[in-house]
């Protein structure tokens, strides 16, 4: 079992749940985070003052799947996250020991 971490664009999330949806992924976590990269954040004006906006709004996205579906969630975020653009995000994949579902006690491969 893995974990796959995506840190993607906000407006992107909807495609990227879609794609998974469509390869059977029905399972995940998000978030709204906000961090920043060598995208370095931009400038903004507000009340005629300029100032720094160092972090970024993103969606981090977390599943936990069998290595077998691995590479087609990758594949998936990867068609459906990708702008061409500086500030795309990032995915992590880590190796996951053990997952219990607490209503059934059920372990790894049935409680995911």
């Amino acid at each position: 079992m893995k974990k796959i971490e995506a840190i993607i664009k906000p407006f992107k999330m909807d495609d990227v749940r879609e794609a998974l949806a469509d390869i059977d992924i029905t399972g995940m976590t998000v978030s709204e985070v906000k961090g920043f990269g060598r995208q370095k954040g931009h400038t903004e004006l507000y009340r005629g003052a300029e100032y720094m906006v160092d972090f970024l709004p993103k969606v981090k996205i977390e599943l936990v799947v069998k290595k077998e579906y691995v590479e087609r969630c990758i594949e998936a975020i990867m068609s459906t996250a990708q702008t061409g653009k500086i500030g795309d995000g990032k995915i992590f994949v880590t190796p996951v020991e053990r997952v219990i579902r607490i209503r059934t006690g059920e372990e790894d491969g049935e409680a995911v």
